[in-house]
Parts: structure tokens; C-alpha cells; sequence
């Protein structure tokens, strides 16, 4: 029950809104022409914050279904914990070395 996760293209760039909202009342301020350039950015940013949202794995799912996965997949932790610690402790035999 492996789902690989597709990396996001662009995982290091920043979604901070603030620089782009400090830009747009520092324009405002100075009675800029530029304050609709900077809203057109902060409204791209916006834009482009929810299609990674939209893209995110799971997100379909509700959260109750959410849970019953996170359940499911602790169970399964839990039963390979066991296992191991099963193996762990069966009497192991000496193997001769090879020369």
C-alpha cells in the first residue's frame, strides 16, 4: 500500500503572501502607479497556492477516510513491529565461515 509521492517542480519556492502585500501598501504610499502590477503578482501567487493545494495527494479524501487510513496503516506498523521483534529473539544458529 506504497503511494508514491509525485515532488512538487517547485518545493523550495516560498508561499509567504506577506513580502507581496508589504510591496503592494509600500506602492500605495508613495501613490505608485505600480500598485496594480504588485496586486496582479500577489493574485498570481494566490492563484498558483491553490493548484499546488488542488494537486496534493489525498486531499480528495475526507477526513473521517483520512483517519480510517492513518488507522489502518498504524495497525499494519504495529503487526511488522511484532514480527520483527519475533525474529529477532528465534534462536540463531552459528554459520561457518567460508575461507
Amino acid at each position: 500500500m506504497a503511494v508514491s509521492q509525485p515532488r512538487l517542480e517547485k518545493e523550495s519556492d516560498d508561499c509567504s503572501l506577506l513580502p507581496l502585500v508589504h510591496d503592494i501598501i509600500k506602492c500605495m504610499d508613495k501613490d505608485s502607479q505600480d500598485v496594480h502590477q504588485e496586486l496582479a503578482k500577489l493574485k498570481a501567487k494566490i492563484q498558483e497556492a491553490r493548484e499546488q493545494i488542488s494537486n496534493m495527494p489525498g486531499i480528495e479524501s475526507s477526513p473521517a477516510e483520512q483517519q480510517q487510513q492513518l488507522a489502518t496503516l498504524r495497525e499494519q506498523v504495529r503487526t511488522k513491529n511484532q514480527l520483527l521483534q519475533k525474529y529477532k529473539s528465534l534462536c540463531m544458529f552459528d554459520v561457518p565461515k567460508a575461507s
